[in-house]
């Protein structure tokens, strides 16, 4: 274990020690790297922020020269960049601190666990830490997109992003580029849902001159610009059957052929997929291809909807009135506690593009550089009606009897009762956690 606290190590080395797992302690980065060098450890538990060298530093050092170790990183920074680089650059688990020692104990233990069931894949080198991109939360949900896109931005592999309209689905496509090894490549996005069937053909694989009325000249389509960068598919589960056919032959086959010519081209571009949609109640409809549903969800990211992780709201509205600000050429406002507490008492039904909008409206109304309740652009709590209340409360109600009926129809099987709901794993999660039905 490397920490620069005496205390933090004292504490930990004791805990894992009445676990039966021999500890050896360091607390700088340069005397952990002697010390791996002779004692060959199987974990190493290590700090980020140190003086000499830092826990990214040492963790790239350790996967150079001995990638038989598993890594993992703890900090009380737990921002974006450092959980991203922390999982890109091979750590297999980020804890933050304060540490839980329940939560360590069982990291730990999953770590060996891991070590007896797996082999061990090769190691890479780490590529440069991604910026902040436009992501923002610390709750437990982000970390773990955090992670994903960390480990998802080193492959090739075609990424599925769930979420309702607003929560960033292009934000965490636009990061999972961005940390890839072509992140050089174009980043070409396409909103699915803004054109019909033909023309979206024609938009992504191109078209030669005079295949249809109108296309006096050819042109490449979007696969084609793409190279070896990312094409990000938006509402994908919008699109008809007829084109999820010719995508499915895109992801399978690695070609596609512009409209109205002869041969097929080959593109190596990355598919990053996103949806609002419940696909799999599409699948049972037969309005979404079951193959193809498959085929895009290679890795799936589902984000959460901002009502269910309200401790990110501050973080955000900061964050966006620094945006807002920086873009007016204006000062960045202070948020007043007032305007605080009412942004944590809103629902966002749409999510954090509706606080964006709402946070930049404030900015531009702030006087005396303090945004204050009156500047936000959301109903106060006592307008709301006692009808609208109750039926928020009924509704609420309805979900949680629909939930705890479909687990006992499942004898709690989680992955039927969430296909009997028509929602994903995931979202079956949230709610049996938000009704305490575990």
């Amino acid at each position: 274990m490397v920490d620069d606290d005496p205390t933090v190590l004292a504490s930990v080395a004791d805990v894992l020690s009445e676990d039966g797992i021999t500890v050896t302690t360091a607390d700088d980065g340069s005397r952990a790297l002697a010390m791996i060098e002779r004692a060959d450890p199987a974990v190493v538990l290590s700090d980020v922020r140190m003086a000499d060298i830092d826990g990214l530093t040492l963790l790239r050092e350790i996967r150079a020269k001995h990638p038989q170790t598993d890594v993992v990183m703890m900090t009380a920074f737990d921002d974006m960049p450092t959980v991203v680089s922390s999982m890109r650059a091979g750590a297999v688990e980020f804890l933050v601190k304060p540490l839980d020692l329940n939560q360590l104990r069982t990291t730990i233990r999953r770590v060996f666990e891991d070590r007896r069931a797996r082999s061990r894949a090769p190691s890479r080198s780490d590529a440069e830490s991604m910026e902040g991109g436009g992501l923002v939360g610390r709750t437990p949900g982000m970390i773990h997109i955090y992670k994903l896109i960390g480990q998802a931005a080193g492959t090739r592999a075609t990424v599925l992003v769930r979420g309702e309209s607003g929560t960033g689905k292009e934000l965490v496509a636009q990061a999972i580029h961005a940390n890839s090894p072509h992140a050089g490549e174009p980043f070409v996005p396409v909103n699915c849902a803004a054109l019909p069937s033909t023309l979206l053909e024609s938009e992504l694989f191109g078209h030669e001159r005079g295949a249809f009325t109108g296309a006096v000249t050819a042109r490449r389509g979007r696969f084609a610009l793409a190279g070896r960068g990312t094409i990000f598919l938006d509402e994908i589960g919008d699109t008809s059957l007829e084109f999820q056919s010719k995508l499915l032959r895109v992801l399978q086959d690695r070609e596609f052929q512009p409209v109205g010519a002869e041969q097929s081209e080959h593109t190596d571009a990355r598919v990053v997929a996103a949806t609002h949609r419940d696909l799999e109640s599409m699948v049972a409809e037969r309005t979404f291809r079951e193959d193809l549903y498959y085929r895009l969800r290679v890795v799936e990211i589902e984000i959460p909807p901002l009502r269910e992780r309200p401790a990110d709201i501050p973080l955000l509205a900061t964050h966006m009135i620094r945006k807002a600000a920086s873009a007016l050429g204006t000062a960045a406002p202070v948020l007043s506690d007032h305007a605080s507490a009412r942004l944590a008492e809103h629902s966002w039904p749409g999510n954090v593009r509706e606080l964006e909008n709402c946070v930049t409206r404030a900015v531009v109304l702030a006087a005396g550089n303090v945004i204050r309740p009156e500047h936000l652009s959301i109903a106060s709590p006592s307008r709301r009606s006692s009808a609208s209340v109750a039926l928020v409360r009924n509704l609420s109600e309805v979900e949680r009897e629909q939930v705890a009926r479909a687990l006992s129809v499942t004898g709690g099987h989680k992955a039927r009762a969430a296909e009997l709901l028509g929602v994903s794993r995931p979202r079956l999660n949230r709610l049996i956690e938000k009704y305490g039905l575990s």
